[in-house]
């Protein structure tokens, strides 16, 4: 009886032992495929999607701003490095290079029909029209000292749209995080 028991033990000490190793290397695999790491002169800058800064449409499918709000979120994490407070800048602009490589100039759907939102850990969601928006610019704002701050951002087709449902019409954009020296965050 109490062989069987130890023999249980150890048994049970060994399953917990394979799950907890398990959980760690399938948390880690996904982990680090998902944080892109940017960095400027005082901030780092964390991109927590695949797709890291770029953001696409890849098809025109209108919706509801409530919808809209649900759609796929690109989050970014900004961490201030210094003990004094930084201003940075957090843009959307045409990501020209992939509009080249994938030679779709003539295909783009125009700013005037996207719509675009941005939220921060201290406030509510902020819809704009992408071509309302100065240079691109979502967010002008102020990072205390040694502190972090992360932003969603989401886009979709505006719902009433005059472009045809469906169409192979697309976007390709870029977020930008540029410190208040317009020094912009790049890839480590």
């Amino acid at each position: 009886m109490k062989k069987e028991l130890i023999k249980n033990g150890i048994k049970v000490s060994l399953i917990l032992l394979f799950a907890i190793v398990c959980t760690y290397y399938i948390y880690n695999k996904f982990e680090n495929n998902r944080s892109i790491d940017y960095s400027s002169t005082s901030l780092d800058v964390i991109y927590h999607d695949t797709g890291g800064d770029e953001i696409d449409i890849t098809k025109v499918t209108p919706v509801t701003d409530s919808v809209g709000l649900s759609t796929n979120s690109h989050s970014v994490t900004i961490k201030n490095n210094l003990t004094v407070g930084v201003n940075y800048i957090v843009k959307v602009v045409e990501n020209k290079d992939k509009v080249l490589e994938d030679e779709c100039g003539e295909s783009t759907i125009p700013t005037s029909e996207i719509r675009i939102s941005i939220k921060t850990k201290k406030g509510p969601n902020k819809i704009y029209n992408l071509s309302d928006l100065e240079d691109g610019v979502l967010l002008d704002t102020k990072i205390d000292a040694l502190d972090k701050n992360t932003v969603t951002i989401r886009a979709w087709i505006n719902k009433d749209t005059t472009l045809t449902p469906g169409s192979n019409l697309h976007y390709h954009g870029v977020i930008q995080i540029l410190e208040d020296s317009n020094i912009l965050a790049i890839n480590k």
